[in-house]
């Protein structure tokens, strides 16, 4: 129970944590954010690890000069594409004896099936679409990976979603993330950004399913 709890601090006042952590450790902060980007988009049981909030509050660190705004992308970017062809491979790996699963403590079945509905209905744009929401961005790329999707071409998805998911929202943390505003708002923004995409997502599956089952 602590170390969930904990977890759930950290996601809701992530600006806290990782600036004492740039405090207290100084580039060491580099080797967190792979890991947590990593292991969020690369390990199939680990989609709860903060990514959108993250990535704002990197920008908006950079911006008040505590990290690398340059370097900081480079790290996040090649986590991002690594973790996704990790997870990508993984799903190959398995293949579709993935669908015989049940809900278990290391495996969400109707996450999962969320993700599915979302790919069936978008194709490889989802690669690109799922970087910006919770939950689904873990499991898009092994969806992929299970239904075979060519390499290449989830690769080149998988290069331009990570593009556009890391300094699109990062640069909107530099630029914006030190407003007072903001700063006394922030912690609706992050529930924004676990919220909102995740409520999209929800929708798309739905949706997926309406027109699946009217079909049928």
């Amino acid at each position: 129970m602590e170390a969930i709890s904990f977890l759930i601090d950290f996601i809701l006042h992530i600006d806290k944590h990782l600036e004492a952590f740039v405090l207290a450790y100084g580039p060491w902060v580099y080797a967190l954010l792979f890991l947590i980007v990593f292991v969020e988009t690369g390990v199939v049981v680990m989609p709860f690890l903060p990514g959108d909030s993250l990535l704002f509050i990197v920008g908006a660190l950079s911006g008040a000069g505590l990290m690398d705004y340059k370097l900081a992308c480079v790290v996040l970017l090649v986590a991002a594409i690594l973790g996704d062809q990790c997870n990508y491979s993984i799903g190959r790996f398995i293949g579709p004896k993935v669908f015989q699963w049940e809900d278990s403590r290391w495996f969400n079945r109707r996450a999962f099936d969320q993700a599915h509905a979302f790919y069936e209905r978008y194709g490889g744009i989802t690669i690109v679409l799922a970087r910006f929401m919770p939950f689904i961005r873990t499991f898009a790329p092994f969806v992929a990976g299970v239904a075979h999707m060519e390499r290449s071409r989830f690769t080149a998805f998988n290069v331009g979603g990570a593009v556009v998911w890391v300094v699109g929202i990062s640069a909107a943390g530099y630029f914006f993330g030190n407003m007072q505003w903001v700063k006394d708002n922030l912690e609706k923004i992050i529930w924004g950004l676990i919220l909102v995409p995740g409520l999209i997502a929800i929708f798309g599956a739905w949706r997926a399913g309406r027109k699946e089952k009217a079909q049928a």
